[in-house]
Protein backbone atom coordinates (compact mmCIF):
# COMPACT_ATOMS: atom_id res chain seq x y z
CA UNK A 1 0.00 0.00 0.00
CA UNK A 2 3.08 2.39 0.71
CA UNK A 3 4.68 1.48 -2.38
CA UNK A 4 1.34 2.37 -4.17
CA UNK A 5 0.96 5.87 -2.59
CA UNK A 6 4.61 6.74 -2.95
CA UNK A 7 4.20 5.70 -6.87
CA UNK A 8 1.62 8.26 -6.89
CA UNK A 9 2.91 10.68 -5.28
CA UNK A 10 5.86 10.58 -7.42
CA UNK A 11 4.13 10.66 -10.25
CA UNK A 12 2.57 14.13 -9.58
CA UNK A 13 6.16 14.99 -8.39
CA UNK A 14 6.94 14.76 -11.92
CA UNK A 15 3.92 15.78 -13.54
CA UNK A 16 2.72 18.73 -11.50
CA UNK A 17 -0.81 19.64 -10.01
CA UNK A 18 -2.40 16.82 -12.49
CA UNK A 19 -6.32 17.94 -12.99
CA UNK A 20 -5.54 21.98 -11.90
CA UNK A 21 -2.97 22.50 -13.99
CA UNK A 22 -4.88 21.00 -17.49
CA UNK A 23 -7.62 23.56 -16.76
CA UNK A 24 -5.33 26.21 -16.65
CA UNK A 25 -3.78 25.41 -19.83
CA UNK A 26 -7.39 24.61 -21.11
CA UNK A 27 -7.59 28.53 -20.13
CA UNK A 28 -4.57 29.60 -21.62
CA UNK A 29 -6.14 27.71 -25.21
CA UNK A 30 -9.46 29.71 -24.71
CA UNK A 31 -7.72 33.16 -24.05
CA UNK A 32 -5.64 32.45 -27.02
CA UNK A 33 -8.08 31.42 -29.00
CA UNK A 34 -10.56 34.67 -28.22
CA UNK A 35 -7.33 36.89 -29.09
CA UNK A 36 -6.34 35.44 -32.28
CA UNK A 37 -10.66 34.97 -32.90
CA UNK A 38 -10.36 39.15 -33.13
CA UNK A 39 -7.29 41.13 -32.84
CA UNK A 40 -6.71 40.11 -36.29
CA UNK A 41 -10.02 42.10 -37.45
CA UNK A 42 -10.36 45.27 -34.66
CA UNK A 43 -8.53 47.54 -37.35
CA UNK A 44 -11.03 47.06 -40.14
CA UNK A 45 -13.69 46.71 -37.95
CA UNK A 46 -12.90 50.03 -36.83
CA UNK A 47 -11.56 51.68 -39.95
CA UNK A 48 -13.99 50.21 -42.84
CA UNK A 49 -16.88 48.35 -41.02
CA UNK A 50 -17.78 51.39 -38.61
CA UNK A 51 -16.28 54.14 -41.20
CA UNK A 52 -14.07 55.75 -37.99
CA UNK A 53 -11.43 56.06 -40.53
CA UNK A 54 -7.26 54.73 -39.37
CA UNK A 55 -6.85 57.73 -36.69
CA UNK A 56 -9.69 56.27 -34.41
CA UNK A 57 -8.16 52.76 -35.18
CA UNK A 58 -5.04 53.67 -34.28
CA UNK A 59 -6.31 55.26 -30.91
CA UNK A 60 -8.50 52.11 -30.40
CA UNK A 61 -5.01 49.68 -30.36
CA UNK A 62 -2.89 52.72 -27.95
CA UNK A 63 -5.77 52.85 -25.18
CA UNK A 64 -6.06 48.71 -25.55
CA UNK A 65 -1.84 49.45 -24.50
CA UNK A 66 -2.31 51.80 -22.42
CA UNK A 67 -4.64 49.53 -20.44
CA UNK A 68 -1.73 47.37 -19.18
CA UNK A 69 -0.16 50.45 -18.18
CA UNK A 70 -3.18 51.24 -15.84
CA UNK A 71 -4.14 47.68 -14.09
CA UNK A 72 -0.61 46.01 -14.27
CA UNK A 73 0.48 47.52 -11.03
CA UNK A 74 -2.21 46.32 -9.18
CA UNK A 75 -2.70 43.26 -10.44
CA UNK A 76 0.48 42.20 -9.03
CA UNK A 77 -0.29 43.22 -5.95
CA UNK A 78 -3.39 41.54 -6.01
CA UNK A 79 -2.03 38.32 -6.91
CA UNK A 80 0.10 38.56 -3.94
CA UNK A 81 -2.55 39.60 -1.58
CA UNK A 82 -5.55 37.83 -2.52
CA UNK A 83 -3.99 34.66 -4.43
CA UNK A 84 -4.25 34.32 -8.43
CA UNK A 85 -8.15 32.92 -8.57
CA UNK A 86 -9.86 36.32 -7.86
CA UNK A 87 -7.96 37.97 -10.13
CA UNK A 88 -8.52 35.76 -13.29
CA UNK A 89 -12.15 36.08 -12.50
CA UNK A 90 -11.75 40.25 -12.21
CA UNK A 91 -10.08 40.44 -15.51
CA UNK A 92 -11.90 37.76 -17.55
CA UNK A 93 -14.99 40.01 -16.41
CA UNK A 94 -13.58 42.96 -17.79
CA UNK A 95 -12.48 41.87 -20.63
CA UNK A 96 -15.91 40.22 -21.11
CA UNK A 97 -17.43 43.42 -20.70
CA UNK A 98 -15.00 45.53 -22.78
CA UNK A 99 -15.24 42.67 -25.83
CA UNK A 100 -18.94 42.26 -26.05
CA UNK A 101 -19.07 46.44 -25.87
CA UNK A 102 -16.27 46.81 -28.27
CA UNK A 103 -18.84 44.68 -30.77
CA UNK A 104 -22.10 47.08 -29.93
CA UNK A 105 -20.06 50.11 -30.05
CA UNK A 106 -20.41 52.49 -33.27
CA UNK A 107 -18.93 55.96 -32.07
CA UNK A 108 -14.93 56.65 -30.91
CA UNK A 109 -15.76 57.54 -27.57
CA UNK A 110 -17.81 54.08 -26.91
CA UNK A 111 -15.25 52.38 -28.66
CA UNK A 112 -12.16 53.92 -26.66
CA UNK A 113 -13.83 53.02 -23.27
CA UNK A 114 -15.13 49.27 -24.49
CA UNK A 115 -10.93 49.37 -25.51
CA UNK A 116 -9.64 50.01 -22.82
CA UNK A 117 -11.87 47.71 -20.51
CA UNK A 118 -10.90 44.90 -23.14
CA UNK A 119 -7.24 45.98 -22.60
CA UNK A 120 -7.60 45.72 -19.29
CA UNK A 121 -9.17 42.32 -18.94
CA UNK A 122 -6.59 40.85 -21.21
CA UNK A 123 -3.86 42.30 -19.32
CA UNK A 124 -4.96 40.98 -16.06
CA UNK A 125 -5.55 37.58 -17.15
CA UNK A 126 -1.75 37.18 -18.37
CA UNK A 127 0.01 36.88 -14.81
CA UNK A 128 -2.35 35.31 -13.32
CA UNK A 129 -2.31 32.22 -15.90
CA UNK A 130 1.54 32.75 -15.09
CA UNK A 131 0.82 32.55 -11.62
CA UNK A 132 -0.96 29.70 -11.36
CA UNK A 133 0.96 27.54 -13.82
CA UNK A 134 3.97 27.72 -11.39
CA UNK A 135 1.56 27.02 -8.23
CA UNK A 136 0.47 24.04 -10.47
CA UNK A 137 4.08 22.61 -11.65
CA UNK A 138 7.06 21.71 -9.72
CA UNK A 139 10.64 22.75 -10.53
CA UNK A 140 11.25 19.38 -12.69
CA UNK A 141 8.15 20.06 -14.97
CA UNK A 142 7.74 23.56 -14.95
CA UNK A 143 9.83 24.42 -18.17
CA UNK A 144 7.44 21.60 -19.76
CA UNK A 145 4.09 23.37 -18.65
CA UNK A 146 5.12 26.82 -19.38
CA UNK A 147 6.27 25.57 -23.11
CA UNK A 148 3.09 23.47 -23.58
CA UNK A 149 1.23 26.83 -22.93
CA UNK A 150 3.23 28.71 -25.23
CA UNK A 151 2.21 25.71 -28.11
CA UNK A 152 -1.61 25.95 -26.81
CA UNK A 153 -1.00 29.84 -26.98
CA UNK A 154 -0.05 29.81 -30.89
CA UNK A 155 -2.12 26.93 -31.78
CA UNK A 156 -5.58 28.60 -29.92
CA UNK A 157 -4.60 31.89 -31.65
CA UNK A 158 -4.23 30.19 -35.26
CA UNK A 159 -7.35 28.54 -35.09
CA UNK A 160 -8.67 31.24 -33.81
CA UNK A 161 -7.88 33.51 -36.81
CA UNK A 162 -8.98 30.64 -39.14
CA UNK A 163 -12.50 30.42 -37.49
CA UNK A 164 -12.80 34.65 -36.81
CA UNK A 165 -11.70 34.72 -40.82
CA UNK A 166 -14.57 32.58 -41.48
CA UNK A 167 -16.93 35.10 -40.17
CA UNK A 168 -15.99 38.52 -40.78
CA UNK A 169 -17.90 39.77 -43.91
CA UNK A 170 -16.27 43.82 -43.56
CA UNK A 171 -19.65 44.63 -45.88
CA UNK A 172 -21.86 43.17 -42.54
CA UNK A 173 -21.28 45.01 -39.63
CA UNK A 174 -23.05 41.89 -37.57
CA UNK A 175 -20.97 39.63 -38.22
CA UNK A 176 -18.34 41.96 -36.44
CA UNK A 177 -20.56 42.04 -33.73
CA UNK A 178 -20.96 38.10 -33.72
CA UNK A 179 -17.44 38.29 -33.50
CA UNK A 180 -16.66 40.10 -30.53
CA UNK A 181 -19.62 38.92 -28.70
CA UNK A 182 -18.60 35.29 -29.36
CA UNK A 183 -14.68 36.51 -27.76
CA UNK A 184 -17.03 37.64 -24.59
CA UNK A 185 -18.33 34.27 -24.29
CA UNK A 186 -14.78 32.76 -24.36
CA UNK A 187 -13.58 34.75 -21.89
CA UNK A 188 -16.66 33.36 -19.82
CA UNK A 189 -15.60 30.34 -20.51
CA UNK A 190 -11.82 30.68 -19.09
CA UNK A 191 -13.98 32.20 -15.54
CA UNK A 192 -15.82 28.47 -15.51
CA UNK A 193 -12.94 26.21 -16.39
CA UNK A 194 -9.87 27.59 -14.80
CA UNK A 195 -10.94 30.43 -12.57
CA UNK A 196 -12.99 28.22 -10.72
CA UNK A 197 -9.63 25.49 -10.99
CA UNK A 198 -8.54 24.98 -6.84
CA UNK A 199 -4.70 25.52 -6.76
CA UNK A 200 -2.33 23.55 -4.71
CA UNK A 201 -0.75 24.45 -0.98
CA UNK A 202 2.57 25.76 -1.12
CA UNK A 203 4.76 26.35 1.81
CA UNK A 204 7.10 28.95 1.73
CA UNK A 205 10.89 28.59 2.65
CA UNK A 206 12.87 30.44 5.45
CA UNK A 207 15.75 31.17 3.30
CA UNK A 208 13.50 32.27 0.39
CA UNK A 209 11.22 34.38 2.09
CA UNK A 210 12.21 37.45 4.73
CA UNK A 211 9.37 39.82 6.28
CA UNK A 212 11.56 42.84 6.79
CA UNK A 213 12.37 42.90 3.05
CA UNK A 214 10.81 45.42 0.48
CA UNK A 215 7.43 44.60 -0.97
CA UNK A 216 5.35 45.41 -4.04
CA UNK A 217 7.44 46.71 -6.84
CA UNK A 218 9.96 48.32 -4.90
CA UNK A 219 11.26 44.91 -4.42
CA UNK A 220 11.44 43.99 -7.86
CA UNK A 221 13.52 47.25 -8.48
CA UNK A 222 15.86 46.44 -6.30
CA UNK A 223 16.36 42.82 -7.72
CA UNK A 224 19.44 43.43 -9.90
CA UNK A 225 18.99 40.12 -11.40
CA UNK A 226 15.59 40.24 -12.13
CA UNK A 227 16.29 44.10 -13.34
CA UNK A 228 18.78 42.64 -15.81
CA UNK A 229 15.97 39.93 -17.05
CA UNK A 230 13.20 42.84 -17.95
CA UNK A 231 15.63 44.36 -19.90
CA UNK A 232 16.75 41.38 -21.76
CA UNK A 233 13.29 40.66 -22.37
CA UNK A 234 11.76 43.97 -23.26
CA UNK A 235 14.78 43.80 -26.10
CA UNK A 236 13.50 40.43 -26.94
CA UNK A 237 9.55 41.56 -27.05
CA UNK A 238 11.07 44.75 -28.66
CA UNK A 239 13.11 43.06 -31.60
CA UNK A 240 10.67 39.63 -32.09
CA UNK A 241 7.44 40.08 -31.47
CA UNK A 242 7.14 43.58 -31.76
CA UNK A 243 8.46 43.04 -35.51
CA UNK A 244 6.01 39.98 -35.80
CA UNK A 245 3.04 41.32 -37.40
CA UNK A 246 4.19 44.87 -37.89
CA UNK A 247 7.82 45.63 -39.11
CA UNK A 248 8.74 42.60 -41.06
CA UNK A 249 4.89 42.03 -42.34
CA UNK A 250 5.44 45.87 -43.81
CA UNK A 251 8.85 45.37 -44.92
CA UNK A 252 7.43 42.08 -47.28
CA UNK A 253 4.63 43.74 -48.31
CA UNK A 254 5.95 47.29 -49.25
CA UNK A 255 9.43 47.00 -50.06
CA UNK A 256 9.93 42.85 -51.13
CA UNK A 257 6.52 43.08 -52.63
CA UNK A 258 5.19 39.88 -51.02
CA UNK A 259 1.12 39.17 -52.10
CA UNK A 260 -1.22 39.22 -48.45
CA UNK A 261 -1.34 35.49 -48.77
CA UNK A 262 1.96 34.29 -49.08
CA UNK A 263 2.67 36.68 -45.93
CA UNK A 264 -0.20 34.50 -44.30
CA UNK A 265 1.38 31.07 -45.06
CA UNK A 266 4.71 32.83 -43.53
CA UNK A 267 2.68 33.36 -40.36
CA UNK A 268 1.44 29.99 -40.75
CA UNK A 269 4.76 28.71 -41.26
CA UNK A 270 5.67 30.21 -38.07
CA UNK A 271 3.19 28.39 -36.09
CA UNK A 272 3.94 25.32 -37.69
CA UNK A 273 7.31 25.38 -36.47
CA UNK A 274 6.81 26.37 -32.79
CA UNK A 275 3.98 23.32 -32.76
CA UNK A 276 6.60 20.99 -34.30
CA UNK A 277 9.97 21.58 -32.40
CA UNK A 278 8.16 22.72 -29.15
CA UNK A 279 8.28 19.77 -27.21
CA UNK A 280 11.64 18.85 -28.91
CA UNK A 281 13.38 22.54 -27.64
CA UNK A 282 11.89 21.55 -24.05
CA UNK A 283 14.54 18.46 -23.98
CA UNK A 284 17.62 20.18 -25.00
CA UNK A 285 16.96 23.07 -22.64
CA UNK A 286 16.65 20.79 -19.70
CA UNK A 287 19.93 19.75 -20.37
CA UNK A 288 21.39 23.47 -20.68
CA UNK A 289 21.71 27.03 -19.26
CA UNK A 290 18.63 29.07 -19.68
CA UNK A 291 20.89 31.73 -20.31
CA UNK A 292 22.45 29.82 -22.89
CA UNK A 293 19.18 29.08 -24.59
CA UNK A 294 18.39 32.98 -24.91
CA UNK A 295 21.30 33.75 -26.25
CA UNK A 296 21.03 31.08 -28.46
CA UNK A 297 17.44 32.23 -29.61
CA UNK A 298 19.37 35.27 -30.29
CA UNK A 299 21.65 33.88 -32.46
CA UNK A 300 18.84 32.14 -34.47
CA UNK A 301 17.17 35.91 -35.61
CA UNK A 302 20.17 37.43 -36.71
CA UNK A 303 19.91 34.38 -38.69
CA UNK A 304 16.25 35.83 -39.66
CA UNK A 305 17.73 39.09 -40.24
CA UNK A 306 20.18 38.16 -42.54
CA UNK A 307 17.23 36.35 -44.57
CA UNK A 308 15.03 39.63 -44.55
CA UNK A 309 18.57 41.61 -45.84
CA UNK A 310 18.64 38.95 -48.57
CA UNK A 311 15.05 39.60 -49.40
CA UNK A 312 15.49 43.32 -49.41
CA UNK A 313 18.32 42.58 -52.54
CA UNK A 314 16.63 40.12 -54.42
CA UNK A 315 13.02 41.57 -54.34
CA UNK A 316 13.00 41.17 -58.55
CA UNK A 317 13.38 37.39 -58.16
CA UNK A 318 9.66 36.62 -56.75
CA UNK A 319 10.34 32.88 -56.00
CA UNK A 320 13.59 33.24 -53.94
CA UNK A 321 12.39 36.07 -52.19
CA UNK A 322 8.92 34.88 -51.14
CA UNK A 323 11.42 31.42 -49.85
CA UNK A 324 13.78 34.07 -47.84
CA UNK A 325 10.44 35.92 -46.46
CA UNK A 326 9.11 32.33 -45.44
CA UNK A 327 12.89 31.73 -43.79
CA UNK A 328 12.34 34.42 -41.48
CA UNK A 329 8.86 33.69 -39.49
CA UNK A 330 10.03 29.66 -39.76
CA UNK A 331 13.63 31.12 -37.89
CA UNK A 332 11.34 33.16 -36.17
CA UNK A 333 9.60 30.29 -34.34
CA UNK A 334 12.96 28.56 -34.17
CA UNK A 335 13.93 31.36 -31.44
CA UNK A 336 10.55 30.70 -29.52
CA UNK A 337 10.77 27.91 -28.93
CA UNK A 338 13.55 28.14 -27.67
CA UNK A 339 12.68 30.66 -25.20
CA UNK A 340 9.37 29.30 -23.97
CA UNK A 341 10.72 26.70 -21.77
CA UNK A 342 13.06 29.60 -20.12
CA UNK A 343 11.67 32.90 -19.78
CA UNK A 344 8.26 32.21 -17.96
CA UNK A 345 10.48 29.42 -15.41
CA UNK A 346 13.63 31.85 -14.81
CA UNK A 347 10.47 34.84 -13.65
CA UNK A 348 9.42 31.84 -11.29
CA UNK A 349 12.35 31.13 -9.66
CA UNK A 350 13.71 34.51 -9.24
CA UNK A 351 10.30 35.91 -7.12
CA UNK A 352 10.16 35.16 -3.21
CA UNK A 353 7.16 33.16 -3.53
CA UNK A 354 5.07 36.19 -1.30
CA UNK A 355 5.81 38.51 -4.07
CA UNK A 356 5.18 35.87 -7.43
CA UNK A 357 2.35 37.99 -8.33
CA UNK A 358 3.90 41.26 -8.32
CA UNK A 359 7.55 39.66 -10.69
CA UNK A 360 4.56 38.16 -13.21
CA UNK A 361 3.12 41.28 -13.94
CA UNK A 362 6.06 43.48 -13.85
CA UNK A 363 7.50 40.84 -16.31
CA UNK A 364 4.16 41.32 -18.24
CA UNK A 365 4.47 45.23 -18.25
CA UNK A 366 7.89 45.14 -19.53
CA UNK A 367 6.42 42.33 -22.31
CA UNK A 368 3.52 45.04 -23.34
CA UNK A 369 5.37 48.01 -23.67
CA UNK A 370 8.05 46.42 -25.71
CA UNK A 371 4.94 45.28 -28.14
CA UNK A 372 3.14 48.69 -28.17
CA UNK A 373 6.95 49.82 -29.21
CA UNK A 374 8.25 47.47 -31.42
CA UNK A 375 5.52 48.66 -34.19
CA UNK A 376 5.94 51.91 -33.88
CA UNK A 377 9.73 51.79 -34.83
CA UNK A 378 9.56 49.14 -37.04
CA UNK A 379 6.63 50.51 -39.31
CA UNK A 380 8.37 54.03 -39.56
CA UNK A 381 11.54 53.06 -40.45
CA UNK A 382 9.99 50.46 -43.29
CA UNK A 383 7.64 53.42 -44.59
CA UNK A 384 9.53 55.74 -44.38
CA UNK A 385 11.62 53.86 -46.98
CA UNK A 386 14.89 53.39 -44.87
CA UNK A 387 14.48 49.52 -44.97
CA UNK A 388 18.37 48.97 -44.67
CA UNK A 389 18.44 51.15 -41.53
CA UNK A 390 15.70 48.96 -40.05
CA UNK A 391 16.92 45.51 -40.99
CA UNK A 392 20.39 46.76 -39.20
CA UNK A 393 18.88 48.17 -36.14
CA UNK A 394 16.85 44.60 -35.57
CA UNK A 395 20.41 43.23 -36.55
CA UNK A 396 22.23 45.40 -33.58
CA UNK A 397 19.47 44.58 -31.33
CA UNK A 398 19.63 40.79 -31.51
CA UNK A 399 23.33 40.77 -31.09
CA UNK A 400 22.35 42.84 -28.07
CA UNK A 401 20.15 39.95 -26.76
CA UNK A 402 22.82 37.75 -26.78
CA UNK A 403 25.51 40.23 -25.31
CA UNK A 404 22.52 40.44 -22.31
CA UNK A 405 21.97 37.12 -22.07
CA UNK A 406 25.20 36.18 -21.43
CA UNK A 407 25.70 38.72 -18.97
CA UNK A 408 22.78 37.99 -17.38
CA UNK A 409 24.61 34.68 -16.04
CA UNK A 410 26.84 35.86 -13.30
CA UNK A 411 23.77 37.41 -11.19
CA UNK A 412 22.12 34.02 -11.35
CA UNK A 413 22.26 31.28 -9.01
CA UNK A 414 23.25 27.66 -10.79
CA UNK A 415 19.25 26.65 -9.90
CA UNK A 416 17.83 29.83 -11.54
CA UNK A 417 20.04 29.08 -14.46
CA UNK A 418 19.24 25.40 -15.07
CA UNK A 419 22.95 24.77 -14.45
CA UNK A 420 23.08 22.56 -11.52
CA UNK A 421 19.65 20.47 -11.06
CA UNK A 422 20.96 17.84 -9.30
CA UNK A 423 21.99 20.52 -6.20
CA UNK A 424 18.51 20.30 -5.46
CA UNK A 425 18.26 16.72 -4.58
CA UNK A 426 21.43 15.96 -3.15
CA UNK A 427 21.10 19.23 -0.75
CA UNK A 428 17.30 19.20 0.00
CA UNK A 429 17.80 20.79 3.45
CA UNK A 430 19.19 23.34 1.91
CA UNK A 431 17.12 24.00 -0.85
CA UNK A 432 16.12 27.33 -2.13
CA UNK A 433 12.41 27.16 -2.80
CA UNK A 434 11.12 28.87 -5.57
CA UNK A 435 7.21 30.69 -5.72
CA UNK A 436 6.23 27.43 -6.60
Amino acid sequence: MCTVVGTVKQRRQRRGAGGPLRRVQIGNALSAFGSGFTMPYMFVYVDQVRGLGSLAAGMVFTVFALAALAVLPFTGRGIDRYGPRPVLLAGTALAATGAFAFGHATGTPALLVSSFLFGAGVTTCQPALATMIVRCSTAATRSHAFALQFTLVNLGMGIGALVGGQIVDVTDPASLTRLFTIEAATFLGLALVTGTARMPRFQLSAVHEKGDGPTGLRALVADKAMLRLCLLAGLIFFTCYGQFESGVAAFATDTVGTAPSTLGFAIGANALTIVVLQMFMVRITARRRRTTAMAAAGLVWLGAWAMALVAGLIRTETMAATVAIVSIYALFGVGESLLAPTMGPMVADLAPARLLGTYNAGYSLVKQIAIAVGPAVGVLLVGSGTWPLYLAAMAGSTLLIVALALRLRPHLTPEQDNAAPAVVHAVPVRELQTAA
